[in-house]
């Protein structure tokens, strides 16, 4: 791949910083594993400043540890600060889902029985990937409807730090079968505009997240 002229190197880094969070996320690096510039600057047809910068946004966002001397690794997160994660996005999310179904129009509502019946479909066919998938799609909707800036970019913080033991969860086995009607229950309940229950399904969902990380302890 073709590096990106040095003088593109704030664009790209912006860029660069998106597409090695997802690889972190999608599990392509291992925790601990060491990030070499050169290696990333091939993998990702970028420059070594693009990098280099883009290392230093995913430390600041807790993703990547900078070790003196030695470059950059992926930053392990212990099942203790997973769970202290959660319970800081459980106020997070929960304001989210009250704004969301205070926001929610028509056109959101048929959106979201959209989204409410692909994800029982994926559990109905044990498609995990899916289901996991559809998942984020709920969760990125609901605090774009909350219209709530704030709470948005500490959320999104947030769960890219916890991502790895999430993905852990969604695999857990029966798990599906006990968050998915979480799920639907907060969904079910912005699409009533109820905020008080929205606001109550989100925090129900995420307490019983807290509950079985606590099992992977």
């Amino acid at each position: 791949m073709t590096a990106l002229p040095a003088d593109d190197t704030g664009a790209a880094s912006a860029d660069l910083t998106l597409r090695i969070r997802d690889a972190l996320l999608g599990g392509e690096f291992a925790p601990h594993q060491r990030l070499i510039e050169a290696d990333l600057s091939e993998r990702f047809g970028a420059t070594r400043a693009a990098v280099r910068t883009a290392l230093l946004n995913l430390a600041n966002e807790g993703l990547v540890e900078r070790l003196p001397n030695r470059g950059a690794r992926v930053r392990a997160i212990t099942v203790d600060e997973a769970v202290e994660i959660v319970e800081v996005r459980m106020g997070l999310e929960s304001l989210c889902a009250r704004k969301a179904a205070e926001n929610v129009a028509a056109e959101d509502i048929a959106e979201l029985r959209v989204l409410r019946a692909g994800i029982e479909d994926a559990v109905g066919r044990g498609d995990l990937f899916e289901y996991s998938r559809l998942n984020q799609d709920m969760d990125r909707r609901i605090r774009e409807l909350s219209g709530h800036a704030t709470a948005t970019q500490l959320l999104e913080r947030l769960r890219a730090q916890s991502a790895r033991h999430q993905f852990r969860l969604a695999f857990q086995p029966g798990r599906a079968a006990q968050s998915a009607p979480e799920h639907i229950a907060i969904i079910d309940a912005v699409i009533a505009k109820d905020a008080d229950a929205a606001e109550a399904a989100t925090r129900a969902h995420l307490e019983g997240i807290v509950t079985v990380l606590r099992t992977l302890g």
